[in-house]
């Protein structure tokens, strides 16, 4: 039976918009559900929305809307933006849906009967956007909150509180018997020495508003969101149901992980721990509290403009950089910085330079020198063989201990020290050189297989980091689907490779200057105009008409383009043997879900073109004014049929 791995996000507080910020964490815990699953590990990642409070009530009435149609909007365009990201989470839980609430109310029901739940009275300052109570030491300047700075109110009202000093000292020795259990080391001092200064019992209740779950006992009490959020990391698995069955199997087996940020660290460390052991369920998990993206100047701002959104930097440069950029430049116990500089030169110097280059050198070399095909002959060797050899060997181990203790851009650094050996194998041997001399075909045959198998390596643990890239990378070296598993980490298991006729560069090379400021305007919201200006005043005669061959289309699927916001990518039945693709601008109208199924009106005798990369067989007719734009569609026509 495979060892299981349950990996979980913070549920996200649907406000406003997901910047990259969220997108990391998701990310992150994608990376790693994806590394344990390349492993052979039984995975399930969680990840959803906390959905109660205040803040939400308040956004709503802002909005005009009720608070669950603002948040079944938000879970909506989360999900979304999380299948944009190929994010391979298998449950979102929402603290709104009904599994969720009834687990809550037990839970709180049971506190209360067993007396880790008592009613009082508190009085205190209050942050709204964080949701939390501070005594008078806590604050900070001017009465602010010491999480985020923001103005506090005071506030006096009936509470329900949970005896946090009842288990005060059961934590610190829970803590100190499982030095693992806070990472980094860092964030542990921070949550010791939090409660070395003593724990007050916590306010679990609230009665000044009324968007959250009612306490059965007390209905004019709600519960306080941090409780009812952090029980959805078990009520999502079922536990308190006569269908536990997951929570059996993932919170009781092998590894737990909870992935924060350090904005919320109290609240998973101290909290969290302190309600399981109140509720008798084993403290089995490892909380990884990592550090924040920010611009140069400092916390990204809206005002400022330096807010970053994953879905414009996938419209204009493809997932698999954005990817890259975020699991490589936020260090293990610090925060990360995002420039447009560092983010295109990551582009073009880690990824076209060091990688893509390489695939791209290794398989024209292939090709050139050996038709395409190369065979592992191990009696033949080359000097520099026993070092790459040596450094695959050890990039593994190292990369599997960063994987395994969160250290994500640690093994992403390993791995590009492989990928910079690799380069520098090719400078050793010379491979240019051996193919003057035809007594040398063996040893140059050698030299080539060690590229190649050494790629097919870099492609594997490549897998969690960039899912695209490296399935790209297999494909072009012809790598058998066994012979890209972990178990098959193990030089000369790849015996043959049949690459492409010719490489397609995975990362194409960006213009640094060009890339950087057009960055920046894609960050401070500026239109990106990618189409010129159309000469209206030439007519058409009716020659120039029925030139055009206009059919009825069927819309297969839509995408949407990997490097530009504004195109979608069609593919269309036109009554052909294949359907043929069509790139149109209409992203901003219309997402890829909704024209599906669709019968629309396409010119198919247009000389095709390619439009950021993405090849164009035809154009799609539609009609706009300045509030709108509507593809022509129509009905009672089959796919074929021509339009005169």
């Amino acid at each position: 039976m495979n060892k299981t791995y349950y990996i979980t996000t913070p549920i996200y507080y649907p406000s406003g918009k997901l910047h990259i910020g969220n997108t990391y964490t998701t990310v992150f815990c994608d990376a790693l559900k994806r590394y344990k699953a390349l492993r052979g590990f039984d995975t399930y990642y969680l990840t959803g929305m906390d959905e109660h409070g205040k803040k939400i009530e308040t956004v709503a009435e802002e909005r005009d809307m009720h608070p669950l149609d603002h948040v079944d909007e938000m879970a909506k365009e989360t999900r979304a933006l999380w299948d944009r990201l190929d994010i391979t989470y298998d449950d979102f839980i929402r603290t709104t849906e009904k599994r969720h609430k009834t687990v809550v109310q037990k839970i709180f029901e049971q506190l209360i009967e067993q007396g880790d739940i008592y009613l009082g009275t508190y009085k205190g300052f209050y942050c709204m956007p964080c949701e939390s109570f501070f005594t008078d030491t806590q604050l900070g300047e001017n009465n602010t909150c010491p999480d985020c700075g923001r103005e506090t109110s005071q506030l006096e009202e009936e509470s329900y509180f949970l005896r946090l000093s009842k288990y005060q000292k059961r934590l610190l020795n829970f803590i100190e018997e499982h030095p693992d259990f806070i990472t980094p080391e860092t964030r542990k001092n921070e949550v010791v020495s939090f409660i070395k200064q003593g724990l007050n019992d916590l306010s679990v209740s609230r009665t000044t508003f009324d968007w959250g779950i009612k306490v059965i006992s007390n209905p004019k009490h709600v519960v306080y969101v941090w409780i009812d959020a952090l029980s959805n990391y078990i009520s999502a698995l079922g536990y308190g149901t006569d269908n536990d069955e997951k929570f059996q199997k993932y919170w009781h087996g092998d590894e737990v992980v909870h992935v924060t940020g350090k904005d919320i660290l109290r609240f998973h460390a101290i909290y969290w721990p302190i309600l399981l052991m109140a509720l008798d369920i084993p403290v089995n998990f490892r909380l990884h509290a990592h550090g924040f993206y920010q611009a140069k100047e400092g916390k990204m701002s809206k005002s400022k403009g330096s807010v970053v959104y994953p879905d414009t930097i996938i419209n204009h440069y493809g997932l698999d950089e954005l990817r890259y950029f975020l699991l490589r430049e936020l260090p293990y116990a610090g925060d990360g910085i995002f420039t447009p500089e560092s983010f295109i030169e990551r582009i073009n110097y880690d990824l076209a330079n060091d990688f893509g280059n390489l695939l791209n050198r290794t398989i024209s070399m292939i090709n050139k020198y050996f038709d395409g095909t190369i065979n592992r002959n191990p009696d033949f060797t080359h000097e520099a063989d026993a070092a790459l050899e040596k450094h695959l060997d050890e990039t593994i181990l190292q990369y599997k201990e960063s994987m395994d203790s969160f250290k994500v851009s640690e093994a992403i650094k390993s791995l590009w020290s492989l990928i910079s050996r690799t380069n520098k194998y090719i400078d050793e041997t010379t491979p240019w050189i051996l193919a003057k001399s035809e007594d040398k075909k063996d040893d140059l045959e050698n030299v080539m297989y060690h590229l190649a198998e050494s790629l097919r390596h870099i492609g594997i643990l490549l897998t969690p980091i960039l899912p695209d890239a490296s399935q790209a990378l297999f494909k072009q070296l012809g790598v058998l689907e066994r012979l890209q598993t972990w178990e098959s980490l193990e030089f000369g298991a790849g015996k043959t490779f049949d690459v492409v006729a010719k490489p397609n560069p995975l990362f194409p090379r960006l213009d640094s200057e060009k890339e950087t400021e057009r960055l920046k305007g894609i960050i401070r919201g500026e239109e990106d105009e990618d189409i010129e200006p159309v000469d209206e005043t030439n007519l058409a005669t009716l020659d120039d008409f029925n030139k055009l061959d206009l059919r009825i289309a069927e819309i297969l699927n839509a995408k949407y383009h990997p490097n530009a916001d504004k195109l979608l990518v069609l593919s269309v039945d036109a009554g052909e043997k294949e359907p043929r693709q069509i790139v149109a601008g209409i992203a901003k109208d219309y997402t890829p879900e909704s024209l599906k199924g669709r019968k629309v009106v396409v010119i198919v005798n247009l000389e095709p073109v390619t439009l950021r990369g993405e090849r164009s067989e035809g154009m799609l007719l539609a009609g706009s004014n300045k509030k709108k734009l509507e593809v022509l569609t129509v009905q009672g026509l089959n796919a074929g049929d021509h339009v005169s």
